[in-house]
């Protein structure tokens, strides 16, 4: 089991690297690594885009969000003028697409986000359109939609799952996201709100205040939610 300093993403010395650019737990890495190679034999491309991120990155992206640096979007893709938000409407808007920092389950080296490299190589090259991690992109004829159909069917024969495979009024559904079930199940029953309450106080959170009034309801609406597959 990792550490508190590691499920708030203060500590990341229990991660081995994967790529350059990511990081997983050691089995993790390995299990993810064994459905690559499958995948590939099937005719897929499949990528990390995004694995661990440690407290002060998703620190970052909260006060982004918070001061409109980066875009809040509502559930259907219309950007949001963070200016005329309430407190708490900007704590939603920005909960429904990123998590509060030491809340996200990108800290645990057991969860990341998947696409395949080259169908989106070449849907910007053909379409010149941009690849921007939305739902749309993973469905239908989106570049990622024959990788998504596989992992469907295939991702739990490694030991992964979809924790936000459809929206429950918490997180936005996330095709993308790929979480190791018997790691992650055992850290999401162990975190401690107290413990993430003082994390957060102690931190430079935009918001602060308000995410603290209402955090065990945060907690349970976005942490918790979605947290378990059907059936775990």
């Amino acid at each position: 089991m990792i550490s508190q300093q590691q499920r708030f993403g203060l500590d990341d010395t229990h991660l081995i690297d994967v790529s350059s650019e990511h990081r997983l737990l050691a089995e993790v890495a390995d299990k993810f690594t064994q459905m690559q190679i499958a995948a590939s034999r099937d005719g897929h491309d499949l990528q990390i885009c995004s694995s661990f991120r440690s407290f002060e990155r998703q620190l970052s992206i909260w006060n982004r969000k918070w001061h409109g640096e980066l875009p809040l979007n509502t559930l259907d893709g219309k950007q949001l003028d963070a200016t005329q938000l309430t407190d708490d409407e900007k704590i939603h808007a920005i909960m429904l697409w990123s998590a509060l920092p030491g809340a996200s389950r990108h800290h645990w080296g057991t969860d990341f986000d998947v696409y395949d490299k080259t169908c989106v190589q070449n849907y910007k090259v053909k379409l010149n359109k941009s690849f921007n991690l939305v739902p749309e992109e993973y469905e239908a004829n989106g570049p990622c939609a024959p990788l998504s159909s596989w992992l469907e069917v295939n991702a739990k024969t490694f030991g992964f799952y979809f924790p936000y495979a459809k929206y429950t009024g918490g997180v936005a559904r996330e095709p993308w996201h790929l979480s190791y079930l018997s790691i992650s199940q055992d850290i999401i029953s162990t975190l401690s709100l107290d413990a993430l309450a003082e994390t957060l106080q102690n931190s430079s959170l935009q918001g602060k205040s308000s995410v603290l009034s209402t955090l065990p309801e945060l907690f349970e609406r976005y942490t918790l939610n979605n947290g378990c597959p059907p059936n775990a």
